[in-house]
Parts: C-alpha cells; sequence; structure tokens
C-alpha cells in the first residue's frame, strides 16, 4: 500500500486547513485491504495524500467515556437521530490530544467541540464537559480504546477529502475484552456540498457501496457480550464475513 502511497502528489498537514468544507455531506464505506489497493491505483491521478514530516499512514487512539449503563451506546442502538459521544482523540505521531464532544442532529449534521487534552489537568477537564455535555463529569467513566491507522486523501480541486481507516483494535476497559478487525477499511467521504466527486464514481466502479459504521459503537459490541446488540447484529455479520475478528491479541 505504502508502494502506491509513494507516487501520490503530497499535500501538507498546514495546506490541508484550508480543505474547510463548510457545507459538507459525510458518507461512510466499509471494504477489504484489496479493494482499498485498487481504489488507491485508480484515484492516483486525482488525489493528494497528506504528509506529516514524511509520514502517510498516521496511527491514532482515541478513548470513549461512557455511563454505568452504556447510555450513549445505547442512544445510538435505539437509532437516535440526536446523540452525542464525549473521547480523548490522540494523533500518536504528533503527540497532541484534544477531549471533544461530537454532537449529531436530527438531520445527521456533526458539530465538535474540543480543548487540547493534557493527562491530569481534571478541573479543567471536568469543567468543560459540564458546561458542553448533556453528561456530568462525575457520571462518566473512560470505557473503551481503540487504536487505528490513518490515510488521508484530497481531490486537487480541493473540494472533498477522504480518510481512510485501517488496522483498527479494541480494548474495553470495562469487560477486559479485546479484539482486531483484521483487514477492514473503513472510508469516510466528506465532501463540499453537491460539487462534483471523482472517487464516486470510483468506488461505484469497484462496487463499494454507502454503509453506516460506527467505530465505537462496533467495538463496544465486539468486546462486551453483557451489551445488546439487535440492530447491530447485520453490521457485524458484514464484519465478521468480510475480515478476520481476532480475539487474541496484545492491544
Amino acid at each position: 500500500m505504502l508502494d502506491i502511497l509513494n507516487t501520490y502528489a503530497t499535500i501538507s498537514l498546514g495546506e490541508m486547513k484550508a480543505v474547510r468544507l463548510m457545507n459538507r455531506i459525510d458518507t461512510k464505506y466499509v471494504t477489504t485491504m484489496p479493494m482499498l489497493i485498487r481504489l488507491l491505483e485508480i484515484a492516483q491521478p486525482e488525489y493528494m495524500v497528506q504528509s506529516i514530516d514524511g509520514a502517510l499512514n498516521m496511527p491514532y487512539y482515541t478513548l470513549y467515556y461512557e455511563t454505568p449503563d452504556a447510555h450513549m451506546y445505547m442512544e445510538h442502538l435505539h437509532g437516535r437521530k440526536r446523540r452525542q459521544k464525549i473521547r480523548i482523540r490522540k494523533y500518536v505521531h504528533s503527540g497532541v490530544a484534544f477531549l471533544e464532544i461530537k454532537n449529531k442532529n436530527n438531520k445527521g449534521r456533526t458539530k465538535k467541540k474540543r480543548i487540547e487534552y493534557v493527562e491530569g489537568n481534571v478541573a479543567e477537564q471536568e469543567l468543560f464537559i459540564n458546561e458542553k455535555a448533556n453528561y456530568a463529569y462525575s457520571d462518566l467513566s473512560k470505557r473503551i480504546e481503540n487504536k487505528f491507522s490513518r490515510i488521508t486523501l484530497v481531490n486537487k480541486g480541493k473540494t472533498e477529502r477522504l480518510t481512510i481507516d485501517t488496522n483498527l483494535r479494541f480494548h474495553n476497559l470495562k469487560s477486559g475484552g479485546v479484539c482486531a478487525v483484521e483487514g477492514l477499511v473503513i472510508i469516510e467521504h466528506k465532501r463540499d456540498g453537491n460539487v462534483f466527486s471523482p472517487i464516486s464514481a470510483m468506488l461505484n466502479q469497484l462496487r463499494i457501496f454507502p454503509a453506516k459504521f460506527s467505530k465505537y459503537c462496533m467495538g463496544m459490541a465486539l468486546t462486551d457480550s453483557s451489551l445488546k446488540s439487535n440492530r447491530f447484529k447485520p453490521r457485524l455479520r458484514m464484519v465478521r464475513k468480510i475480515c478476520n475478528v481476532n480475539n487474541n491479541i496484545n492491544f
């Protein structure tokens, strides 16, 4: 995969800040590594890859907060349009981390509020959550963590970007469950309104179709058998069909 990415023109993190996508539409796709390789091959003439200090495939770490009764997970399970996630997102390459509150409205739009996360700065984190979240800090605990690698592509017109996540691993801090979904690829397509999108035709050509997928919910369902997961079973079956779910890993 890196051999193909090395043939791409690159775009820096600073240049990526110009790709604001203020009226953006987000669509997720789920596929496999062989199909990703083919997509990267045919997308090369139209896209650039984000490069940070020469690195093209960046490690990410996420830690999600949850209530004792898994309220945020259950809101998603029950199909609530308005819902919230609270997480720490760390960009491992740079060491920078943020405490983030993600709100999804009933039109499917996501708005994110965040502050820089500094280990041990509990007072600031508590104030932020108590002021901005639907939950009290005292009612939350750190529940599940994940790791993955991310490639970011942007089209040469700078009207859309793709994040491509691979090597997804989970560790549930409550149940102790761990798993890796080996060979799974999650693509998120973010484009500016209804402008022309080169990648849309490429995805369609490869028969990679939109699919709802929450890393948080799938991780919770895969690592804690005590949780209800009826609504997620079709996606869980799809994951098990197209990749290997390995529960014998060292997170």
